[in-house]
């Protein structure tokens, strides 16, 4: 030892890092052949090196230390309300949008297209989220701007390209797109129909020279949006009123960042938000001071047009916590196995080794779902298929994502104060989870949309969860009893707001479980029914009964 030294260390766990995220997720490889996108197995096992490498993970890293930095004005004084990045966040961003996640299910349409995608979302999700949103939201985007054919024209041959762009430049100098979103404003967050922003329709005389897009009406915006997610996307999908339309019928538009003669859009900047996560990703308040912009979609029926981005950003809010829930279990694990106390491994040590399996089984139900819900958006045209992901989407947004902030917590716990500061990564997993509880519908707004969605056809809800769940219930005499109480009340429950959360949680553990039940080894299925089925859900993790082979399940979340 050196002469300066006063000690030597030891017991310390190495990082986890230089690992291969997709080999070593035995849940993630069985759920993408199950739900039908096993032809991307190649280019995930390449993802999953790539994600889990050092040098990535320093990436990840580096983008949050050093977040975006809104520039208003020029040396000259001009305003150009441009968004400063580290060049880490370019490189994150350039492995996302060349491996496919913006884009690949439409630019390369075929069966389990959109589970593919999203299996590679959640290992992007292991490795850093905040270039995920506006990922998200350029892949959401291609459902409304269809329902425009001249923009969708315009448009969607740069958003399906392979390629970052970060540029500051109009659409014909780009050779790679990203949309964002702007949708709430001040007085009415959630409540969307309460906007005051207002669109006025510019005669064709009156749209200055080079200001609108060739063939498409303009209309000039004014008002705001208290949340504009990354302002540094080339065009952004809002919602305004008509100027003669009454309050809360609502039309949706896309507002460039750029008009075609290259000059700056009329979208002023105020500041960018001080998020507690999610830092990495610029996230702003702006105004519309007479912007320029085309409609999407039928006059007054916006709110219809961004649902139908909404169900795939919610997809996306269910895979992102559960790549951060991966994630977050891999380094407590890893941990555990490096580092004793009291003469063992602490993942030897049996009430150690219950929180790490409860956490474990946590973990591969959410990618197990996550997984199932992208299957139903592959099979959309299937009226079933499709009507399960109305139910589900939501149920699941709401009940994943709620667990994510209590999981981070106890994985940072496992790991002590190692855990809790700032030198590894799981104090900055730990921030990103609530947002994806918040954005794109809190949880109460998610579980009335499951009401919603039951309660327009009860029958044919019904019907689409048992032929869900009935397959699983031979399996499980305890599961078997579950459903059938949960089916015959549903039709009730749908009608009880004031339950809705609970129903929302019952729903996703009965199609956690059958998933379970059905493809999960028999340790990992009887422990989930044992702790999340027959026992209710509740207080901390690591409460699962003595007889549950802990052992078992902790050997195949993480193989050595």
């Amino acid at each position: 030892m050196n002469p300066f030294d006063t000690h030597e260390v030891f017991n310390q766990a190495p990082p986890f890092e230089d690992v291969d995220l997709f080999a070593c997720d035995l849940a993630l490889q069985e759920g993408l052949v199950r739900e039908g996108g096993a032809f991307a197995a190649g280019a995930l096992a390449g993802l999953g090196r790539r994600c889990g490498s050092r040098e990535a993970q320093e990436l990840a890293r580096l983008a949050n230390v050093h977040g975006p930095r809104l520039v208003p004005f020029d040396r000259a004084g001009r305003r150009v309300d441009e968004i400063e990045f580290h060049p880490a966040w370019h490189a994150l961003m350039t492995l996302l949008v060349e491996s496919g996640a913006h884009a690949a299910p439409w630019s390369d349409p075929r069966p389990g297209a959109h589970v593919a995608r999203a299996a590679g979302y959640l290992l992007f999700g292991q490795l850093e989220n905040g270039a995920q949103c506006p990922v998200t939201m350029t892949y959401a985007s291609v459902a409304a701007l269809r329902r425009a054919p001249a923009l969708a024209a315009a448009w969607l041959p740069t958003i399906l390209a392979r390629e970052y762009d970060p540029r500051p430049l109009p659409l014909a100098n780009k050779r790679g797109a990203l949309i964002g979103m702007g949708m709430t404003e001040k007085q009415g967050g959630s409540d969307v129909r309460a906007n005051t922003t207002v669109a006025t329709p510019l005669a064709p005389g009156a749209v200055p020279p080079g200001c609108a897009m060739d063939g498409l009406e303009a209309w000039r915006i004014v008002g705001h949006k208290w949340f504009f997610s990354a302002p540094q996307a080339d065009a952004h999908l809002i919602l305004a009123r008509l100027d003669d339309a009454a309050p809360g019928v609502l039309s949706c538009f896309l507002v460039p960042r750029f008009l075609p003669n290259g000059e700056h859009n009329a979208i002023r900047v105020q500041r960018l938000k001080d998020k507690l996560g999610n830092r990495s990703n610029a996230s702003s308040e702006v105004e519309f001071c007479g912007a320029i912009g085309s409609m999407v979609g039928a006059p007054g029926r916006g709110v219809p047009t961004i649902l139908e981005m909404g169900s795939l950003t919610r997809l996306d809010c269910v895979l992102g916590s559960a790549g951060i829930l991966r994630a977050a279990l891999c380094h407590a694990l890893h941990h555990a196995r490096g580092r004793h106390a009291f003469g063992r491994p602490l993942s030897e040590q049996p009430l150690m080794q219950s929180v790490l399996a409860d956490l474990a089984l946590e973990s591969e139900a959410a990618t197990a779902l996550a997984l199932r819900l992208a299957r139903c958006v592959d099979q959309a045209a299937d009226p079933a298929q499709a009507l399960l992901g109305r139910i589900l989407t939501p149920a699941a947004k709401y009940w994943v994502c709620k667990r994510g902030p209590a999981f981070g917590a106890e994985a940072m716990e496992v790991m002590g104060g190692n855990g809790y500061v700032e030198d590894g990564p799981l104090a900055r997993l730990y921030r990103e989870l609530p947002v994806n509880s918040i954005w794109e519908g809190s949880g109460n707004v998610m579980c009335l949309d499951v009401l919603r969605a039951i309660g327009k056809s009860p029958q044919e809800a019904r019907a689409v969860l048992e032929q869900e769940l009935l397959p699983a219930t031979r399996r499980d005499a305890r599961f078997a009893a579950h459903v059938e109480q949960l089916l015959a009340s549903l039709a009730a429950r749908a009608a009880d707001e004031s339950g809705a959360r609970r129903l929302a949680e019952e729903l996703v553990l009965a199609v956690q479980g059958a998933l379970l039940l059905q493809h999960a080894p028999a340790p990992v299925a009887a422990a989930f029914v044992a702790s999340r089925i027959v026992e209710p859900v509740g207080g901390a993790f690591g409460r699962l009964p003595s007889q549950v082979d802990c052992a078992a399940i902790l050997a195949r979340a993480l193989p050595s």
